[in-house]
């Protein structure tokens, strides 16, 4: 009898863990599929288009972020960015780079949702047809701002850009897995649902929404991961945001060991909260009934990489000690099964986008650095969302 009830206890275990890794795998091999670019939509005329920059102490980086996108600005196009908070000079370097800037000072509602909603209340005096949203960390690749604006008007939604961080010249090897992880995320789960027809999250810079849609959502909360929350809010209302693979911002990671694990740990703490969110939204009426925004919860049911594959390791070693005792082979069946999915779906995505970033001899070392980090998510679990800046300090050479 207790071998029966711990054989049924172990295999929903193995189940329950199964489910993101058979999402993770068919979003992973359906980007990794080569199936080869599809046609950019272009527009010989567009309507005007508002960049909106918040910005906090970014003093250091701004002129660069906003020379990137001044060679891509048409008649009638703005540049504005948001000072918010700071105590350096990005308000004037920003001005001085030909911006209009937006100052804002508030010690209780801090955080770059707040930032946003400040500029979207200036840009109200004379509105845009399109708004992109650009950290000032960041740079746009060439044509970014015409194939996001031509992504909203063709399909009358919100537009996410491919977003990517970098690791900087010379990086350990930590940051390699770490671009590497960021462009499961950020590049081939997107890809791989864009290519099965339905929506992606937001990822924080790179979007782009028609003007109509931003008079209606309210982006003034200092949620940790307000990009993903945003894209589902979207979602739920009946506008889920579009990948556009043709446009891409970029960014680099940061140069210390110490900003960069404060940025993970902020990430990938928000992303568990919001999974507890998504959980919760499945008991809302009618939520099966909107196949987009059903998608994007059971998305952002993925964990992050980093544990979801220890998840997926630690079922395979419990499974082999349940058979061993005799409790059953079930469980171990699922486990393995789900183990080599996993494998599958990473080892696609590698070879379709990771080759240069994670050259085949410096595989050996993943084992060890993923174990190195495992032990940091009772931390994040634990200490909850912070709500406000939390600015990630990239004062080393680029």
């Amino acid at each position: 009898m207790i071998y029966t009830l711990a054989s049924s206890v172990l295999a929903v275990l193995t189940f329950i863990c199964l489910i993101p890794v058979v999402i993770f795998a068919v979003e992973c091999i359906s980007g990794s599929w080569s199936r080869g670019k599809r046609p950019a939509t272009e527009l010989q005329i567009r309507p005007p288009v508002a960049v909106l920059i918040p910005a906090h102490n970014e003093a250091l980086g701004i002129a660069a972020t906003l020379n990137s996108i001044r060679s891509q600005i048409r008649r009638g196009d703005r540049i504005v960015v948001v000072a918010d908070n700071c105590d350096d000079e990005t308000a004037e370097i920003a001005r001085c780079e030909g911006a209009e800037v937006v100052e804002r000072s508030d010690a209780l509602k801090r955080g770059k949702g707040y930032a946003l909603a400040a500029g979207i209340d200036y840009l109200r005096q004379a509105p845009p047809a399109i708004v992109v949203f650009v950290d000032a960390d960041c740079q746009i690749a060439q044509g970014t701002l015409d194939a996001l604006a031509a992504n909203v008007l063709t399909f009358a939604r919100p537009a996410q850009a491919l977003n990517l961080q970098i690791a900087p010249p010379q990086a350990g090897f930590g940051l390699a897995i770490a671009e590497f992880a960021f462009r499961i995320k950020n590049h081939v789960r997107p890809l791989g649902l864009a290519r099965l027809g339905l929506p992606c999250l937001m990822t924080g810079t790179g979007m782009a929404l028609p003007w109509p849609l931003l008079e209606r959502v309210d982006l003034a909360t200092g949620h940790q991961v307000e990009d993903m929350k945003f894209g589902l809010d979207l979602a739920c209302s009946g506008h889920a945001p579009r990948f556009c693979e043709e446009a891409m911002v970029t960014s680099f990671f940061p140069h210390s060991a110490e900003a960069t694990e404060t940025q993970r740990e902020r990430w990938e703490g928000g992303h568990l909260a919001m999974m507890g969110y998504a959980l919760r939204a499945f008991a809302s009426p009618g939520v099966l009934r909107d196949v987009r925004y059903l998608c994007l919860l059971l998305d952002v049911l993925v964990p992050p990489l980093t544990l979801l594959g220890t998840a997926v390791v630690s079922m395979v070693f419990v499974s082999v000690v349940g058979a061993l005792l005799g409790i059953g082979m079930l469980p171990l069946a699922i486990a393995s099964a789900t183990f080599l999915l996993f494998l599958f779906a990473v080892a696609a995505s590698w070879v379709a986008f990771g080759t240069t970033v994670l050259p085949p001899a410096s595989l050996l070392q993943v084992p060890r650095y993923v174990m190195s980090k495992v032990a940091k998510y009772p931390k994040m679990l634990l200490s909850g969302s912070d709500a406000g800046w939390v600015r990630t300090d990239r004062s080393g050479p680029r």
